[in-house]
C-alpha cells in the first residue's frame, strides 16, 4: 500500500475554487430511432419515470409512478402514450438527447421541429411540447393493456413476489382491469385496488396473524391511481386495438382539430386512498394547475441544476479523445445513473432495485418470459423489497450528498414498524422488530418465503408440520419446535440482517448530514433489541440459559446472509450489531435516554467475537463460528465487516486480515462476481487494493448491453438493474474517498491513470472538492476549512 500523509501542511497551497465542469458533457444522444422499448431512454422527476423512444416515426413513452401497487403486490405501469406527427418530421433528420442539466429529453427533426418531453419535479405531470417551422397534425393515442381482468399465470406471478410459484388452481390471482373514460379533449383512467383481494389479508391468514389482522397497517387499502391525458387542440375520434411486442392493447385516439406549429400534451397523474369520486375531485384540482408554463419549467430546471451541484465524479474529462477510454466511460455512467435515481427524489416509496421506474417489455429482457407477460412485469416483485439489493441503491446517496432522497427508504421501515413489532410479540412474546430479508411493503415476509407453494392448498394458516423446525442446543442435541414465526425459504430463513444495515445507514445519514433522526431512532433501537431478546429467547428454550458462560449471546439459529445457514454467531450479524451499537453510543446527547444508552453499551459487551479460520495457509475472517456446512448462495458475509460495517479498512487495524479474507476467504469461486448486487469492487476499494478496485469497477460500470448505457441487467435481478448501478457508484466513491471517524482519506484506491474532478461529501457536514492529475491533487477545497486538517491523501 502506498504511503499516506496528512494534507494539513499543503492545504494552503492547494486551496481555492475548484473549476466547475458541466454535466452536459455526459448527455446521452442518439442519431437513429429505436427498434423497440428496450432501446428507450429514461425521463423523470419527483416520483415519475417514463421510458421514451421513437419507433417507426412514432414517439412513445411508458409512464410509471412510485407506489402504483395493486392488491396482489404488482407494481403497475400507468399506460403508454404514442404521438404521431404528420407530415413526418423525422424523414431526413433525427436526434434524441437526454439533457441532464435541464432534466428533459429533446427530439429534433426536419424544419426546426423540436419535441421536448419533461416531467415536473414538484408535481406528477408529464409535458410534451412540440414546436416546428412547419404546421403539423398530431395523433395522440393512450394505450392500455388492462382492459379486462387477467388471470396471472405461474410465470407472471413473479411480479407479485408473495405469490411466486403459487399455482392458479388453488389460489386464483387476477390483475383487475382499469377504468377508462374518454372525453372530448381528454381521457381519465384509474386502477382501484379491491379491498377484498388484498395480499396482506391472505398472508396474515397464512402467517398465523389472522387474530390480529385488523391491527395490521395496510398501505394498499382504498388505493387508487391513474391520471388524465389532456390533449388541448385535439378531439377524441374513437378506439383501436392492436398488439405491441406480445401484448394486446386498446388505444384511445385523439387527433388535431387543425394543423399547428405548436402542439402540447399534458399527462397529469394522481394517487390517493379514496373512493373514485374523491379521487376524481383531487385529480381535477391537479389538472387545473397542470398546463405548462415558464415558471414551472424554470423551477424544474433549477432543481436539476441544484441536484447536479450536490456532487460529481468526472474521470478523464480533461482528455480530448474518449475513444476506448474506460475511465471516461466509468465516470460518464456514474453520473448518468444518478439521473435515474433522481427521478424518484420525492417518492412515497423507495426506488426499486429491480427496474426502478423504468422497466420495459420483458420479451427483450429474458427469453423465459417471451410472449407470456405484460409491460407490468418485473422479476422479484413490485411491492416486495429485498434488503440485500435495496441497500445498494441508497448507500451512494451519502457521499453524493443526496440526503433528502434517502427518506423514502427510511420511511419504508418506520411505517412498517407497527406490523413488525406485532409479529414478534405474537410469535415469540419478546420485544424488537423483525424484518425478514424479503418483505412485503407492509412489513410481513413475502408469502412465498414464509411457505413455498402456499397456494397448493386452499388458503389456511401454515400447518404445524410445515412450521416445525429442528434445532440443536450447545450439547449437540436436537430439539423440535413448532415456530409460526420463521420463514421456511432456505435462502432467507433466520435472515434479519437487513434491518441492521439500514439502521447503520440511518446513523451514517445523521453523521454525514447532521439531520434529525429522532423519528427513525425507535426503528434502530428496536432492531438491536430484537437480536438481543430473540437469541436469548432461543438459548433459553434450547439450553436452559440465556447467555453462554462468558455472558455472551449465543446467536443461533442464525444466518450469514443467504449463504451460510444454520449459523451460530454469524459474522455479518455480529459486525452489524457492533457497528450500529457503537454509533448509537456516539450519537449527540439529544438522542436516546440514559436508560437506552446504558442498554446499548451493555448489549455491546454481550456480543461474541467474530470468528476466524485458516484457509489456504492464511488466517481469514470466518462467515460464522459454525454453520450447517453448505454454501447456499454466493454472498461474502465474511467481508461485511469491511463493507458496510467498516470495522476493517484503510487506516484501520488488522487490514491484512481483511485483505487475506478477500483473497483467500471464499468457499467457492462463484462468490466473486461483478454482476448485479455483487459488491466485489467495493470490497477491493475499501481494502485499498487500487489495481483490483480499478479493474472490478471498470467491469461494473462499463456500458450496459442495452442501448441506454446504464440500463444494466437483468443479471440476477431485472433490467434496468438499479443495484448494479448503485454498487458501481459506491465502488467509485470508495476509490476516491473513505472516512474513519474524523479522518478523511482521499484517493485511498485511486489509479494514477485516471485524472479526476470530484465533489463528494464526508461526515460532519464536510464537502471535498478536488482536481486530480497523474495521481496528484493539484487543487482542492474543503468546506468547512477547519476540516482540512483531517484530510489524508494517498501518495
Amino acid at each position: 500500500m502506498k504511503k499516506l500523509f496528512f494534507l494539513a501542511s499543503t492545504f494552503i497551497a492547494l486551496a481555492g475554487t475548484v473549476a466547475a465542469q458541466d454535466i452536459s458533457q455526459y448527455n446521452v444522444s442518439w442519431n437513429s430511432q429505436s427498434k423497440n422499448s428496450s432501446e428507450s431512454m429514461p425521463l423523470g422527476g419527483g416520483d415519475v419515470g417514463c421510458n421514451v423512444w421513437v419507433e417507426n416515426n412514432d414517439i412513445l413513452f411508458y409512464i410509471s409512478k412510485t407506489g402504483t401497487f395493486d392488491e396482489n403486490g404488482s407494481m403497475l405501469k400507468l399506460g403508454r402514450v404514442r404521438l404521431h406527427l404528420s407530415p413526418n418530421p423525422f424523414k431526413s433528420n433525427f436526434k434524441q438527447e437526454l439533457k441532464l442539466k435541464q432534466g428533459h429529453i429533446e427530439i429534433t427533426g426536419d424544419n426546426n421541429t423540436v419535441v421536448k418531453l419533461w416531467v415536473e419535479v414538484f408535481k406528477p405531470v408529464v409535458h410534451v411540447e412540440v414546436s416546428s417551422a412547419q404546421k403539423l397534425s398530431a395523433k395522440a393515442i393512450f394505450e392500455n393493456w388492462r382492459t379486462d381482468d387477467r388471470q396471472l399465470s405461474v410465470d407472471e406471478r413473479h411480479q407479485a413476489w408473495g405469490y411466486s410459484n403459487v399455482t392458479p388452481e388453488e389460489l386464483p390471482l387476477y390483475t383487475r382491469k382499469d377504468t377508462i373514460r374518454p372525453q372530448a379533449a381528454s381521457l381519465v383512467w384509474y386502477h382501484q385496488d379491491r379491498n377484498n383481494e388484498m395480499v396482506i389479508d391472505r398472508e396474515a391468514v397464512q402467517q398465523h396473524l389472522g387474530a390480529v389482522k385488523n391491527q395490521l397497517w395496510n398501505p394498499m387499502k382504498d388505493l387508487i391511481f391513474g391520471g388524465e391525458l389532456v390533449a388541448k387542440g385535439m378531439k377524441y375520434t374513437g378506439t383501436m386495438d392492436s398488439i405491441y411486442v406480445a401484448t394486446k392493447y386498446r388505444g384511445w385516439v385523439y387527433q388535431s382539430v387543425a394543423p399547428s406549429t405548436k402542439i402540447n400534451l399534458d399527462v397529469v397523474l394522481h394517487t390517493a386512498h379514496a373512493t373514485p369520486a374523491v379521487w376524481q375531485k383531487g385529480l381535477q384540482a391537479e389538472v387545473a394547475l397542470a398546463p405548462a408554463n415558464s415558471t414551472k419549467l424554470l423551477k424544474t430546471q433549477q432543481w436539476w441544476a441544484q441536484y447536479w451541484d450536490h456532487s460529481h465524479i468526472y474521470v478523464n474529462t480533461d482528455k480530448q479523445d474518449h475513444t476506448n477510454d474506460k475511465g471516461w466511460e466509468v465516470g460518464r455512467n456514474y453520473n448518468v445513473f444518478r439521473y435515474q435515481l433522481a427521478c424518484n427524489a420525492f417518492g412515497e416509496w423507495p426506488t426499486k432495485f429491480n427496474g426502478g421506474l423504468f422497466v420495459f417489455d420483458a420479451d427483450f429482457v429474458k427469453g423465459d418470459y417471451k410472449n407470456k407477460v405484460t409491460p407490468d412485469f418485473r422479476r422479484w416483485g413490485g411491492s416486495s423489497f429485498t434488503a440485500q439489493n435495496q441497500r445498494l441503491v441508497y448507500w451512494p446517496m451519502l457521499k453524493s450528498g443526496d440526503f433528502s432522497m434517502m427518506a423514502p427508504q427510511f420511511e419504508f421501515y418506520r411505517r412498517a414498524m407497527s406490523n413488525a413489532l406485532l409479529r414478534v410479540k405474537t410469535y415469540w412474546g419478546h420485544g424488537g422488530v423483525a424484518f425478514n430479508e424479503q418483505l412485503e411493503n407492509f412489513g410481513l415476509p413475502a408469502g412465498h418465503t414464509y411457505e413455498r407453494l402456499w397456494g397448493g392448498h386452499p388458503l389456511q394458516p401454515r400447518s404445524d408440520s410445515s412450521s416445525t423446525r429442528v434445532l440443536k442446543n450447545q450439547k449437540g442435541e436436537t430439539k423440535k419446535f413448532v415456530d409460526y414465526g420463521f420463514v421456511t425459504n432456505p435462502w432467507v430463513m433466520d435472515h434479519y440482517d437487513g434491518e441492521l444495515e439500514f439502521s447503520k445507514m440511518i446513523l451514517d445519514y445523521q453523521l454525514y448530514s447532521g439531520a434529525d433522526i429522532s423519528k427513525y431512532l425507535p426503528f434502530v433501537d428496536e432492531s438491536v433489541r430484537f437480536f438481543d431478546e430473540h437469541y436469548q429467547y432461543w438459548s433459553k428454550k434450547l439450553n436452559g440459559y440465556p447467555l453462554d458462560a462468558n455472558g455472551k449471546l449465543i446467536m443461533y439459529p442464525g444466518s450469514a446472509l443467504e449463504t451460510y445457514k444454520g449459523a451460530t454467531n454469524s459474522t455479518s450479524t455480529i459486525a452489524g450489531l457492533k457497528s450500529v451499537l457503537t454509533e448509537l453510543t456516539e450519537l449527540p446527547v439529544q438522542y436516546g435516554t440514559a436508560a437506552q444508552r446504558a442498554y446499548w453499551k451493555g448489549l455491546l459487551t454481550r456480543l461474541p467475537d467474530m470468528a476466524t479460520r485458516e484457509l489456504k495457509g492464511h488466517t481469514v475472517i470466518s462467515p460464522a463460528q459454525i454453520w450447517d456446512g453448505k454454501v447456499n448462495n454466493t454472498e461474502l458475509p465474511q467481508l461485511y465487516p469491511v463493507f458496510p460495517y467498516r470495522i476493517y479498512g484503510v487506516g484501520k487495524p488488522n487490514l491484512q486480515l481483511a485483505q487475506d479474507t478477500w483473497h483467500f476467504g471464499a468457499d467457492k469461486g462463484s462468490q466473486y462476481s461483478i454482476v448485479s448486487w455483487h459488491p466485489d469492487p467495493i470490497f477491493a476499494a475499501d481494502l485499498g487494493l487500487t489495481d483490483e478496485a480499478q479493474k472490478l469497477t471498470t467491469q461494473k460500470l462499463s456500458n450496459a448491453t442495452f442501448r441506454y448505457p446504464t440500463f444494466w441487467g437483468p443479471g440476477l435481478d431485472w433490467a434496468p438493474d438499479h443495484n448494479w448501478g448503485g454498487s458501481g457508484m459506491i465502488a467509485l466513491q470508495e476509490m476516491m474517498l473513505q472516512a474513519d471517524g474524523k479522518k478523511i482519506y482521499l484517493m485511498p484506491a485511486w489509479p494514477k491513470d485516471w485524472n479526476a474532478d470530484v465533489k463528494l461529501r464526508a461526515p460532519y457536514n464536510t464537502t471535498i472538492e478536488a482536481t486530480i492529475k497523474d495521481g496528484k491533487v493539484v487543487k482542492m477545497k474543503v468546506t468547512p476549512e477547519a476540516r482540512a486538517k483531517d484530510v489524508i491523501v494517498k501518495d
